[in-house]
């Protein structure tokens, strides 16, 4: 009988790869909430386009700002 092969979860895990995962998570969230008009905020919820443009589009900017951090900060290790 052949060896079952199994997917090794660690290996994405590991630095430098997670933080392309992170990366391209934190900038489909931010594509995600620009679209749907709400975004979450830590420690204060569910923050709306229309009542607060001005926090959201803030939100909106850090979430796509950390992502390509991420990303470029992946592509600098490999």
């Amino acid at each position: 009988m052949g060896a079952l092969l199994m997917f090794d979860s660690n290996v994405l895990l590991s630095p430098p790869d997670i933080f392309l995962i992170l990366g391209v998570v934190s900038i489909s969230a931010s594509v995600v909430w620009a679209l749907t008009g709400r975004v979450w905020v830590r420690f204060h919820g569910w923050v709306y386009r229309a009542k607060e443009p001005g926090s959201f589009w803030w939100e909106v900017t850090l979430y796509f700002l950390c992502g390509v951090g991420l990303i470029v900060y992946f592509m600098s290790k490999i």
